[in-house]
């Protein structure tokens, strides 16, 4: 049977987090919402244990940077269609760069 699997994070802790994402990405006008995307999965995968092994996040804000303008300009031409793709994108983005701390 695995180990304990539990979300360490605080409601307090996410509260902070959230208010300083949505502070960054007001101020630039959007265009720093990877660098806030990636602080707050780092806040979560530090915070999360699976089976008694914590995740870590190693994107980076530039690194979604290029993809995230890309589909801004594809959800633009396609007058909001690839937004339904967004999320799958995001989801997959995430996955890739959170692993295992060993």
């Amino acid at each position: 049977m695995g180990k304990e699997s539990k979300f360490e994070g605080t409601v307090i802790e996410f509260i902070g987090y959230s208010i300083i994402a949505a502070i960054i990405v007001t101020f630039s006008l959007g265009i720093a919402y990877p660098w806030a995307e990636v602080m707050m999965q780092k806040w979560i995968c530090r915070n999360t244990i699976i089976d008694g092994r914590r995740l870590y996040f190693d994107g980076t804000g530039t690194q979604l940077f290029g993809s995230y303008i890309k589909w801004w300009i594809l959800t633009i031409i396609t007058l909001g269609i690839y937004g339904f793709w967004l999320f799958n994108k995001m989801t997959h983005w995430r996955t890739k760069h959170t692993h295992f701390m060993d």
